[in-house]
């Protein structure tokens, strides 16, 4: 699998650094690490069949080796993955250009567009400037939202494909990138994890983010917050692979 690779690409840079925080908000979980490094990742629970407790290692997180946290992004469970993502965050989230408007890199002008997951405000534009464009999401947004079975049938018709990095979270994203073999393929969102070996798979443009603000990102995440509150604690930045 992917993430595996990714795994083995961050275990030199999570060697011997330990866990000093963990916040896992409804929107967003983050992680911090010993060396004052942030990563973030989007908190996915859907799936899940619990009565209270969300996370079985809940508790001893703190002061846990970095990369064996990190190995939890392969678990079934969806908790557990959204920390080990967020950790892979931490290490991989530490510099980069400055990143741009996607829409303004990718080129979606008359061609057919396919998007994983919801990403509203890019929506209009895309709209405008593509000659067809589908939106792949397992929850129903909006009337012309397709369940996210459709992109069996369909991504592989788009020409430009735009994807959330919760699919390494949810473990689709092998699947999702054979399907979009061919396609100029982007990563988008805080979840991004900007890591070079991706390119190996077919991926050419990461949008990610680094947290800039450690203290203000883990407030605003235990207070429920998401990317909207987080203006002035991270900033975007952008891989060609």
């Amino acid at each position: 699998m992917i993430i595996d690779r990714l795994l083995e690409e961050v275990e030199p840079r999570l060697r011997l650094r330990r866990i000093v925080d963990v916040r896992i908000g409804l929107g967003y979980t983050a992680v911090r690490l010993d060396d004052g490094s942030c990563g973030l990742a989007g908190t996915v629970t859907a799936g899940m069949n619990t009565c209270c407790t969300y996370l079985e290692s809940a508790g001893e997180l703190i002061g846990a080796d970095a990369h064996a946290v990190a190995a939890h992004v392969v678990a079934p469970d969806p908790v557990a993955a959204t920390v080990g993502m967020a950790t892979l965050n931490a290490a991989f989230n530490r510099d980069g250009a400055p990143g741009p408007d996607p829409l303004h890199v990718l080129p979606i002008d008359g061609v057919t567009v396919g998007m994983v997951g919801w990403f509203e405000p890019f929506i209009p534009e895309i709209k405008r400037r593509a000659a067809a464009f589908y939106v792949f999401e397992r929850r129903k947004l909006a009337p012309d939202v397709l369940p996210d079975w459709a992109a069996e049938r369909l991504l592989p018709t788009c020409d430009v494909v735009i994807l959330t990095a919760l699919v390494f979270i949810n473990k689709t994203i092998d699947h999702l990138l054979e399907l979009a073999h061919g396609a100029e393929i982007a990563l988008i969102g805080p979840t991004t994890p900007m890591a070079s070996a991706l390119g190996e798979y077919g991926v050419q443009h990461l949008f990610g983010s680094i947290v800039t603000d450690p203290e203000k990102v883990l407030a605003i995440v235990s207070q429920a917050g998401g990317t909207r509150r987080f203006t002035g604690a991270i900033k975007k930045i952008y891989q060609r692979l």
